[in-house]
């Protein structure tokens, strides 16, 4: 009982079969039904949580925007070269015709970034009434949120 106890107090998660294994690696020879009896009266084995059932959602639908410049999506995506080097492309299309309006590539982009590349947008198309972005860091951050409150720019997460 005081190597079981010994056990668990050192690894708090650790489970029935993690104990066991770690109980016969010390060079004990008492089988699994002993062990586990053990392990019950001192009140260790964890109740299991069942993963419960998520309800069906319906989507609803995206709204299509009724003017050139109403609505941007922006969306990152990732590739790598011949010699295997990682790189990222953060991709910003007008809902209104699908054109793309623009592709930064750069290995890292982070939100400072992002916000300047958009102001060059900008510069060239105008600023939209609507960002539809998904919930990335680079999206969800103080930098992006600040940056589209002062051009008053609402963002529509997905």
């Amino acid at each position: 009982m005081s190597v079981l106890s010994a056990i668990t107090d050192k690894h708090l998660r650790w489970g029935f079969p993690k104990c066991f294994n770690r109980i016969r690696k010390l060079g004990y020879k008492w089988n699994h039904k002993r062990v586990y009896r053990v392990y019950c009266q001192l009140k260790l084995n964890l109740r299991v949580k069942r993963k419960q059932c998520i309800l069906p959602r319906s989507p609803e639908r995206l709204s299509a925007p009724n003017k050139q410049g109403e609505c941007w999506s922006m969306d990152f995506m990732s590739d790598s070269s011949r010699n295997q080097r990682r790189f990222r492309t953060f991709n910003v299309i007008d809902d209104f015709n699908r054109e793309a309006l623009g592709i930064d590539i750069a290995v890292s982009l982070p939100a400072g970034r992002i916000t300047r590349y958009l102001d060059k947008l900008a510069g060239y198309h105008g600023f939209p009434l609507k960002i539809r972005v998904d919930n990335e860091p680079e999206f969800t951050g103080k930098t992006f949120i600040n940056w589209a409150k002062s051009h008053g720019i609402t963002i529509d997460y997905i």
